[in-house]
């Protein structure tokens, strides 16, 4: 009797696994036009997220009791207005005892992208991926173009929060509709590809600042595009995989049938296989497992951490060298430009590096590069060689980034991986709030932000070492598969 009910759930896994795939095929028209659509949503997750490079520049100022440049006190400053005319820095003096607050204000927004990745990553797997993604899109528009206008620090901070929360939210709901509509063998690339709508975004950010020097035109300017993700209201299908898991079969074959006739594939059956499989799954479901299951046994507790201290790295490295890059001497619109431009060639290598290496030595190379230029940018004066070691540093902890949420999804079992996955970005998230206080550190010494963002790669590097190889390896499904991959030797490609 045991063994029957394990064969019959094995069948009722392979058939869970393959059918819908089977119905609309791995890739094709319909599969092309939602990453389209997914994708331009990640073109506004770039302008937020990076906007604190031209919210709150490098900017100089005068005192006019001492007629000194850039010293504290300073109580009625004179900024310097030769390159951007208003900026939160001058809107509201946030110079010398006041300076954190600057930082601060990005660090609410990573805070507000962290409960947004929460909040909406439940919500979507309770009221279906479409709401919540129409709900943070809402979000966005209404909080982007009020933070333009508001006259009061806290005021703007509290919607920069909002906004944190509503990109978290575009981000978790967008990234699941395209895995839960794309065939198996095409998710490594699509998920790399989804990382370049944000390289374009961040390379389009120097452009909004050039032709809108006053922050709240450019704040305006960045938010007011987004409009355009209101056309979701009346696009964006609801995937057919939640609609069966929830039981509302009917709505679920008509969208298929919809998707497999723009796909070019068979329908007739469609009805038949998809109502079996809703009655095979009714009778045997995978017991589902929580955030607790990833610290109850050592093996998956080792793997857990180890991973979520990469993500805690990358994000830390990639979002606070970013930020370093805009202070760097020199033009910032170029310097952004070209940190934003290096990392899309990241993205783009980082597809065919997936293919050919494996996952664990790619993000230890990458640490490695990332720590290494660092600690030259620590060490050479300010200038071109600065901007170059500071973008390959950028790209480094990029490719992590893109490479390591594939590492994540594939190291982790079925019933625990969104939780394994939603971990390891509530850690990403700690990272890139920390990052924007690092780079105020320059006003230390000009070497203690690099060296600062070193160290951490370097660490990553020797705690990778402790996590098994994943390519080439099949998912596992249970907490004891998970438990027991990568005790032994791993299979490695």
């Amino acid at each position: 009797m045991e063994m029957q009910e394990r064969n019959d759930e094995k069948t009722s896994k392979k058939f869970s696994k393959d059918l819908i795939q089977k119905v609309i095929g791995s890739f094709g028209k319909y599969q092309l036009w939602v990453c389209l659509l997914i994708f331009v949503s990640k073109f506004p997750v770039a302008w937020h997220q990076m906007a604190i490079l031209f919210l709150a520049p490098k900017i100089s100022y005068s005192c006019d009791e001492s007629g000194q440049n850039n010293t504290c006190p300073c109580p009625e400053p004179t900024y310097d207005t030769s390159i951007f005319s208003r900026t939160i820095i001058m809107e509201w003096d946030l110079i010398c005892e006041k300076r954190w607050l600057a930082s601060f204000t990005q660090t609410l927004f990573q805070l507000g992208v962290l409960v947004g990745s929460v909040l909406f990553g439940m919500a979507s797997d309770r009221f279906g991926r479409k709401n919540p993604l129409l709900v943070a899109v809402v979000i966005q528009v209404a909080c982007g173009v009020a933070a333009a206008y508001v006259p009061e620090f806290w005021t703007f901070t509290f919607l920069r929060f909002l906004i944190g929360a509503s990109v978290g939210g575009t981000m978790v709901t967008g990234f699941v509709i395209i895995m839960e509509f794309v065939g198996t063998q095409y998710r490594d690339i699509t998920s790399a590809l989804y990382q370049v709508p944000f390289n374009l975004g961040h390379m389009m950010l120097p452009m909004f600042a050039y032709f809108f020097r006053d922050y709240s035109d450019f704040q305006l300017s960045i938010s007011a595009p987004i409009v355009i993700l209101l056309c979701y209201f009346f696009v964006m299908p609801e995937t057919p995989r939640w609609l069966i898991a929830v039981k509302r079969t009917d709505e679920a074959i008509v969208i298929l049938e919809r998707v497999a006739k723009i796909n070019k594939r068979p329908t007739e059956n469609i009805r038949a296989d998809i109502e079996a499989y809703q009655a095979s799954i009714e009778k045997q479901q995978l017991k589902k497992g929580n955030i607790l299951d990833l610290f109850r046994t050592p093996n998956l507790r080792k793997n857990n951490l180890a991973m979520a201290f990469n993500w805690l790295t990358c994000s830390y490295c990639f979002y606070g060298v970013s930020q370093y890059v805009g202070q760097l001497s020199g033009d910032a619109f170029i310097n952004v430009a070209i940190s934003a431009s290096v990392t899309l060639v990241g993205t783009f290598l980082s597809i065919p590096l997936m293919r050919v290496i494996g996952r664990k030595s790619i993000v230890i190379i990458f640490h490695i590069v990332c720590a290494i230029c660092l600690l030259v940018l620590a060490v050479i004066p300010e200038g071109v060689g600065s901007v170059v070691c500071a973008s390959i540093g950028v790209v480094s902890s990029f490719i992590v980034f893109v490479v390591v949420y594939l590492y994540c999804t594939e190291l982790f079992p079925t019933v625990v991986r969104n939780a394994a996955v939603g971990f390891s970005s509530m850690s990403a998230r700690i990272g890139s709030m920390v990052a924007p206080f690092v780079v105020e550190t320059r006003d230390k010494g000009l070497w203690m932000p690099p060296v600062l963002f070193a160290v951490m790669p370097l660490i990553a590097a020797g705690v990778t070492l402790l996590l098994p190889e994943t390519k080439g390896c099949e998912l596992t499904t249970t907490i004891e598969e998970g438990e027991a991959f990568g005790k032994k030797k791993d299979t490695k490609n």
